[in-house]
């Protein structure tokens, strides 16, 4: 790949989120509504597709479990397959349980089923009481310590270096920006505010391609790399590329998320990636060669 612009996205790539992020979703579901789905599930619903945002993800996670109390007859596997066919993302969610469920199931979900309530907890067991105060806003609904202090960096200096010296590095994140910024400053990577595209810069989120190319043209790029940990990550390159064909657009496959193994190797290469390695710090030499 011969490329002048390499974008990162951070959850995943930069750091590692098993025990922050995936962690709060799950706690998230089971103190709101007494019961969650298993930490390795949340992969299935990251492969549906449409779950960049974890707060969104946090809500179809809690309406599975509301469901099921109701008699949704599907493991989550099955219920994320069906949300993968209705083109995943929360509304394709909402509508396996409408087709699943009968009116008064129904109506008993919609009525315990509490989106607002999740995201307010999901932040106060992410960030801890201090930084929920100060990002947030307000009193925390319970004090915690923060899992934003379980995520371990990925990405070493050398890798940082060698990159942001040869290449117009950007940041494509569907983390807010003041999470963006925690985690940019653990790593040591300087990033200037017109080459980051966060939760808070633009509302299709991946896979759109909007802020892909948007990036690109901030660093008048001829060929860009795009490194992510979801298939969705992979997905938003084949949509740029096809949005902007007067410029390369290569979607890299990073095995230090979810997606893990041959069988992430598989699935990455399935969904279009031009290449899928180990970790981000194997990309200077890859793009170097």
């Amino acid at each position: 790949m011969q490329v002048d612009t390499v974008v990162l996205d951070v959850d995943g790539v930069l750091v590692d989120v098993a025990d922050s992020y995936r962690r709060a979703i799950v706690a998230s579901v089971e103190r709101v509504h007494g019961d969650t789905i298993a930490k390795a599930d949340v992969q299935a619903f990251k492969d549906a597709g449409g779950f960049n945002n974890d707060w969104t993800l946090s809500d179809a996670a809690a309406l599975y479990v509301l469901a099921s109390r109701e008699g949704l007859a599907m493991d989550v596997g099955a219920y994320t397959d069906e949300i993968a066919k209705r083109g995943g993302g929360l509304d394709a969610a909402e509508a396996v349980v409408e087709r699943a469920l009968e009116d008064d199931a129904r109506e008993r979900v919609y009525d315990a089923w509490d989106p607002a309530e999740l995201r307010t907890v999901f932040q106060a067991l992410y960030l801890g009481s201090e930084r929920y105060a100060e990002i947030e806003g307000g009193t925390p609904p319970i004090d915690a310590p923060g899992f934003i202090a379980d995520e371990p960096v990925i990405v070493t200096p050398e890798t940082i270096e060698r990159l942001t010296e040869d290449y117009c590095v950007c940041v494509l994140t569907g983390r807010p920006e003041a999470e963006a910024e925690i985690a940019l400053e653990r790593v040591g990577l300087e990033i200037p505010p017109e080459r980051r595209f966060t939760m808070d810069d633009w509302e299709e989120g991946k896979p759109h391609p909007r802020a892909l190319v948007a990036l690109a043209d901030r660093c008048d790029a001829e060929a860009v790399a795009f490194a992510g940990d979801t298939l969705d990550d992979v997905e938003t390159a084949t949509n740029a590329a096809e949005a902007d064909p007067e410029r390369t657009y290569y979607g890299v496959g990073v095995l230090t998320g979810g997606l893990t193994g041959e069988e992430g190797r598989r699935k990455y290469e399935d969904a279009g990636a031009s290449i899928v390695i180990d970790s981000v710090n194997d990309l200077p030499d890859l793009l170097e060669g």
